[in-house]
């Protein structure tokens, strides 16, 4: 059986110094591969660096977003897999093959997992670690790094969520999220991360934000009641101990603990619905 095509994507902003050592490594390693430099509107070289290395560019008149670059890409690319890496050095070409490797055991995404000294600061390691956390307990799957963009997909199946994608720093996110709960096979292999060139264009405090509120909106989009029914049960304990309280104190049921229970009742049938829109949503995705 032929291997699958395979497409190398590359978001760049401002990167032509990684890409001038970058891309002459992977034509070398993957002279067959498709290679695309998505150009976000860079002010240096990029481009020329790009057209110099014989890629394929595409090129946004102004910067749209890290993950506008991967959508652009992902639609243009030809091959049935695709490698998403960023542009600015931090991914080591040599662990590509590993990524296929596991792909081709029947996998539908590859994710390359950093270890913790690939994490840049302590701030940043703490709050990935709390995003996989909270990520796993919406999905129901461990998720070992929410946010490399370092992954291996089947273009096929990436596609169907690019819709889903946001225009920021956070298709990983977003994408992990919907690969899971769709029941597409998910799985992690370790790598090390070099120390980025240039400056990080994520800013920790906006971003770490934006990542929280993708999570909150994948999980009422796929799986909404596991977002409603904590809030539910709060309202309805909140109102059982104000019952509780105040049949003490005054021997009576008040207003509050009445509002505190509908309010716990409404959350919940907010979810219910939520839910059956979210099944037939999955339903129109996995027949595409």
């Amino acid at each position: 059986m032929a291997s699958p095509t395979l497409s190398i994507v590359l978001p760049a902003k401002n990167e032509a110094n990684s890409l001038e050592r970058l891309l002459p490594v992977l034509r070398e390693r993957y002279p067959d591969a498709e290679i695309l430099v998505v150009n976000d509107g860079s002010r240096d070289h990029t481009v020329e660096v790009a057209q110099a290395a014989g890629v394929k560019v595409i090129t946004h008149a102004y910067s749209m977003g890290n993950g506008a670059a991967i959508k652009h890409g992902a639609r243009a690319a030809t091959g049935e897999v695709i490698v998403f890496m960023d542009a600015d050095g931090q991914h080591d070409p040599a662990d590509i093959a590993r990524l296929l490797k596991r792909l081709a055991e029947g996998f539908d995404m590859v994710v390359g997992a950093r270890d913790s000294a690939s994490q840049a600061s302590l701030s940043r390691r703490l709050g990935n670690g709390f995003y996989n956390r909270l990520a796993s307990w919406v999905t129901g799957h461990r998720i070992e790094d929410l946010t490399s963009g370092f992954r291996a997909v089947r273009a096929k199946r990436f596609r169907e969520f690019l819709y889903l994608l946001p225009n920021g720093f956070s298709y990983p996110t977003t994408s992990t999220m919907a690969f899971f709960r769709a029941g597409y096979l998910v799985s992690y292999i370790p790598i090390r991360a070099h120390k980025r060139e240039g400056k990080s264009h994520i800013k920790l405090a906006k971003d770490g934000l934006r990542f929280f509120l993708i999570i909150l909106k994948v999980a009422t989009l796929y799986s909404p009641l596991k977002v409603f029914t904590p809030i539910s049960f709060i309202f309805f304990m909140l109102g059982a101990g104000n019952y509780f309280y105040t049949y003490l104190l005054e021997g009576r049921f008040t207003n509050m603990s009445a509002l505190m229970f509908i309010t716990a009742l409404l959350v919940f049938l907010m979810g219910l619905i939520s839910e059956q829109i979210a099944n037939l949503l999955y339903a129109n995705t996995s027949q595409r």
